[in-house]
C-alpha cells in the first residue's frame, strides 16, 4: 500500500513524498524523488506512522493533504557519485554569485547555493534587511550557469539552521538537529528567568536570542505564581514586610521589615503567617501551589468554588461581588460643592454724563497693534503732530 515518507535534503530542508512500494526503505537511504521540473536526490528521514505524525505537527507538514510528488527509486552508486560532485560545486556557484552581487551593488548576503540533482535548477539562498530588486542579477546568473535560477530570501535563524554548527553548549544547533519549529523569542522570556539582559550573553550564533531560552520558560512562569511578587508589601506576623527576592529552587522568600531588618523564611511558613494576619493574597498563592484555577470576583482573585458553594481552600476568602452599575446608589452632592447658576437680570438704562460719552468716543477711535499694544494713544508729552502744528516756535523751512 502507498505510504507517506519524509525526505531530507541539503541544509536541513525536508519534504513529504509518497512511497508506492510495499516494503519501507531503510532509514537514511538515498532515494531519487520527483522535483520541480526534474529529479532530485535525498535521504529518508521518517516513514510510515512516524512520518504521518510528523506531517501533522511540523511546519512543512501536509496536515492531511495527500502528497503531490512521489519517490521514484532507490539511488545507485553512480547517482551518489554525481550527487557528491554537485555538492562540491555548490560553493563555487555561491562565490560567483557573490561577485555579481558586488558588481550590481546589491545589499544582500549570499548564504548558500544548491544544485538540483539533474542540474535543471540552481537555488540561491540569501539574507537581506530590506527588499532587494534582483531581476538583473537573475538574468546574469542564468546566462552564466545556463540553467534555471531561483533566489530565496531567508531569515537569520533559517540561515543558522541551514549552515549548521556547534553552539556555546558544545552541541549541534537545536534548530539544525531536532527543533521542529523556530518559534520567536523575546526579551520578556529572559526577564522572567532573571537572566542577564546583555544581548551578547543570551544571543546565539545567528545574532538573535537563543532558542533554548523557551525550554524552561513555562516552569519559571508556573513556579513564580506560588510566590508574591518582588517589591510587594505583605502582611505577616511582623505587621507589614516587603518582598525582596524569591528563590524558586529552594522555596524561600527574603523579606524586609519597616525598620530595615532582613529575614529569609520558607514559602510554606510565609503563607501561614499571611493567613493568620488576614492577607487576602494568600488565597491566590495557595491556589497556585495546588494548581487550581482562579476566578476574578470584584478586584480580587480567588479559587474556583466547589459544588457546595464554598471555596476549596484551607483559608477561604469570601469577597462579595460588586453590584451592577445601574443598581448602585448615586451619592448625593454636597450643597457646598453645588455651583449656583448666575442670575440674569434685565439691563437698566442709565443716564450718561458728557465726560463718559467723550471717553467712550476716544476708546472707539483707538487701534490695537499686532502684539496687543495701542497705537496713537495720547500721552503726557507732545506728539509729532503737535510739534508740526505749532508754527510760532518751530523754525521755518526757509
Amino acid at each position: 500500500m502507498p505510504q507517506l515518507i519524509e525526505i531530507a535534503f541539503k541544509g536541513n530542508r525536508k519534504e513529504f513524498f509518497l512511497w508506492e512500494a510495499d516494503e519501507q526503505p531503510p532509514r537514511a537511504a538515498a532515494v531519487i524523488v520527483d522535483a520541480d521540473r526534474g529529479e532530485d536526490l535525498g535521504r529518508v528521514h521518517a516513514c510510515g506512522e512516524e512520518a504521518e505524525q510528523r506531517s501533522a505537527r511540523v511546519p512543512h507538514g501536509l496536515f492531511g493533504i495527500p502528497p503531490a510528488r512521489s519517490v521514484k527509486r532507490i539511488a545507485s552508486k553512480d547517482d551518489l557519485l554525481r550527487h557528491d560532485e554537485l555538492r562540491a560545486s555548490d560553493d563555487d556557484a555561491r562565490k560567483k554569485a557573490m561577485e555579481r552581487v558586488k558588481a550590481n551593488a546589491l545589499v544582500m548576503k549570499m548564504t548558500d547555493a544548491e544544485w538540483q540533482w539533474d542540474r535543471k535548477k540552481l537555488t540561491f539562498y540569501f539574507t537581506a534587511e530590506k527588499r532587494v530588486d534582483f531581476r538583473t542579477l537573475v538574468r546574469e546568473l542564468a546566462s552564466m550557469f545556463r540553467t534555471r535560477i531561483e533566489l530565496k530570501q531567508i531569515g537569520v535563524r533559517d540561515e543558522a539552521r541551514r549552515l549548521d554548527g556547534i553552539g556555546r553548549c558544545g552541541r549541534q544547533y537545536c534548530s539544525a538537529s531536532w527543533l521542529p519549529e523556530l518559534r520567536p523569542v523575546n526579551l520578556g522570556v529572559a526577564k522572567d528567568q532573571k537572566l542577564s539582559l546583555n544581548p551578547s550573553q543570551i544571543s546565539g550564533a545567528c545574532g538573535r536570542l537563543m532558542c533554548c531560552l523557551r525550554y524552561e520558560h513555562d516552569f519559571y512562569v508556573a513556579s513564580r505564581r506560588k510566590y508574591p511578587k518582588e517589591g510587594k508589601t505583605v502582611r505577616t506576623s511582623k505587621v507589614e514586610e516587603k518582598v525582596v527576592a524569591n528563590d524558586i529552587f529552594r522555596e524561600r522568600v527574603t523579606l524586609r521589615g519597616i525598620e530595615g531588618e532582613m529575614r529569609t523564611i520558607p514559602l510554606a511558613e510565609l503563607r501561614e503567617e499571611m493567613a493568620v494576619a488576614g492577607d487576602p493574597l494568600v488565597a491566590s498563592l495557595e491556589a497556585a501551589a495546588k494548581d487550581q484555577p482562579l476566578i476574578r470576583i470584584g478586584t480580587e482573585l480567588v479559587t474556583e468554588p466547589d459544588d457546595e458553594g464554598s471555596l476549596t481552600d484551607e483559608f477561604p476568602v469570601v469577597i462579595p461581588r460588586r453590584a451592577p452599575r445601574e443598581s448602585r446608589p448615586t451619592p448625593a452632592r454636597s450643597p457646598a460643592v453645588t455651583r449656583a447658576l448666575p442670575v440674569v437680570e434685565e439691563p437698566v438704562a442709565a443716564v450718561e454724563s458728557p465726560e463718559s460719552a467723550a471717553e467712550g468716543e476716544r476708546r472707539a477711535q483707538r487701534r490695537r497693534g499686532r502684539r496687543g499694544g495701542r497705537r496713537n494713544r495720547p500721552s503726557g508729552g507732545t506728539t509729532g503732530s503737535d510739534v508740526s502744528g505749532t508754527g510760532g516756535d518751530a523754525p521755518s523751512g526757509e
